[in-house]
This record gives structure tokens, C-alpha cells and sequence, in this order.
């Protein structure tokens, strides 16, 4: 199954690079920031057929089409494009996000990003690896000196959960705040100790899967805003090299 995964992911990602830069339709879903492209489509429909070939009993979770429940306990739950803005426009940070649960519990995670060729993997209680070497958090401690990642909600301007506040209190309490617009190449630097930690306040199932199972693979926690367990339905997202955990969680819970 783990063959199959790289597989898959990187049948995706040969799409995505063939159409960046490319002439494409563009869509628009819940609102003007939130894009859909044909190559979204074109991608997810090529894993999903790739899935229905090999795996004709294993459920499917994907953000374009939703879920096909089947009657397997395996479900790959799939990010055909992350960082669609990014690619409409042309910035070159976006991703393949697949995941595949056993049950209630994500067993194996891949994130491709495509135009960096990097291919991050995990599978549980096996560890994590970049393009077949181990990789591991960061050990830095010190929020001062910590890079950090966010992403913003498609409704920042109505501002929930305080997001905007959150980022002011981050940026006076840490080196630097980055903000790439792909969630799972966020999780993956904190994988790999690029980042020190990463948290947004809302998220979705495809967004999460691949890439919080690569972080606690690779040493990190992944946990909501009250430090405690999350799983790919949740939507508050804290991860990070476990050092500075606590000390994201007292900066997330401060008033306003």
C-alpha cells in the first residue's frame, strides 16, 4: 500500500507540474478566495481512478468530489492541489496531500511538493523520511529565536477564532512568522526542522491527514489550542517540535 501511495502521489504531481504556468479555467467555490482550477480536478480524478484500480474496496475522502464510502476500513483522504492561489498565480509552493486511515486512525501520509520535487512520507510507528532519508523536529526551545508558519481562513475578514490577533501575538513572540499558503508543506517543515511550529484555526480532513501523521513521526506534537488530541475532523491545528509547544499554546489562549 505504501508503494501505491508514491505512487499515486506522484502521478498527481507530474499533473500539477504539466499545468503550472499553463492556460487553465479557474473556479470559484464558497467565495472569490477560495479557487478551484481543472487542474484540482484533473488531478484528484487521476488519483481517485488510480485508487478504484487498485484499491476497488477502500473508501475515498476528496476535497473536490467528497466521500465515496465503501466497505473497507481503509480510507485515502486526498488534497489533489494544495496551495491552489498559489498556483493560479504562479507562486510555485503547493502540494500533493494523501493520507490513509485504518479505521479512525491515519496509518500512512505523503505530501509532494511538486515544483521542490521533495517527497516527505510516514508511516505509523515507523517514522518519517524526505526523499528516503530520516527526518526529524527541530530542538530549539526558545520562542524568541523560533520561525514560525500560519495559514489564514477563507473568511479572515470576518476574523475568526481571533486569527488575526493571534498572528500580532505570534510575530512579538517569536524570530519570524511565515505564511506559504500550502498547510502541508507547513506541516512537513515542521517535520523536518524548518519550522519550529505551526498552527491555523480551521482546517479540513485533507488538509490535516498526511501531514500531522509526518510531524508526530517525526517527533513532533499535533494537538488543538488546549493541548489535546486531535484527529483529521478537527479543525484547530497546534503543531510543532514539541520544545515550544506549551509556550504556543499560553501565546494561542492569551486574551485579545
Amino acid at each position: 500500500m505504501l508503494n501505491k501511495l508514491i505512487e499515486a502521489t506522484k502521478l498527481s504531481g507530474e499533473i500539477l507540474k504539466e499545468g503550472f504556468g499553463k492556460d487553465f479555467s479557474i473556479e470559484f467555490k464558497t467565495s472569490k478566495s477560495n479557487l478551484v482550477t481543472e487542474i484540482d480536478k484533473k488531478s484528484e480524478s487521476a488519483v481517485i481512478n488510480f485508487i478504484r484500480k487498485n484499491f476497488p474496496s477502500h473508501s475515498i475522502l476528496a476535497e473536490e468530489s467528497g466521500l465515496d464510502k465503501k466497505t473497507s476500513e481503509y480510507t485515502w483522504v486526498i488534497d489533489p492541489l494544495d496551495g491552489t492561489t498559489n498556483f493560479a498565480h504562479g507562486l510555485p509552493i503547493f502540494s500533493v496531500s494523501i493520507g490513509i486511515t485504518k479505521g479512525n486512525e491515519v496509518i500512512l501520509g505523503a505530501v509532494y511538493d511538486v515544483m521542490m520535487d521533495k517527497l516527505f512520507l510516514a508511516e505509523k510507528s515507523c517514522g518519517a523520511e524526505l526523499n528516503g532519508s530520516k527526518i526529524s523536529v527541530s530542538q530549539n526551545g526558545d520562542m524568541d529565536q523560533s520561525v514560525l508558519a500560519t495559514g489564514f481562513p477563507y473568511n479572515i475578514k470576518e476574523n475568526p477564532n481571533s486569527a488575526i490577533e493571534k498572528f500580532n501575538k505570534f510575530i512579538l513572540n517569536s524570530r519570524a512568522v511565515r505564511r506559504l499558503g500550502c498547510a502541508s508543506i507547513d506541516f512537513c517543515y515542521v517535520a523536518c526542522g524548518v519550522f519550529d511550529g505551526y498552527w491555523e484555526v480551521h482546517l479540513q480532513p485533507w488538509d490535516i491527514c498526511a501531514g500531522k501523521l509526518i510531524v508526530e513521526e517525526s517527533g513532533g506534537s499535533v494537538t488543538d489550542f488546549q493541548n489535546e488530541k486531535i484527529d483529521i475532523f478537527s479543525k484547530q491545528i497546534l503543531a510543532s517540535n514539541r520544545v515550544v509547544h506549551q509556550k504556543m499554546i499560553e501565546i494561542l489562549n492569551e486574551k485579545p
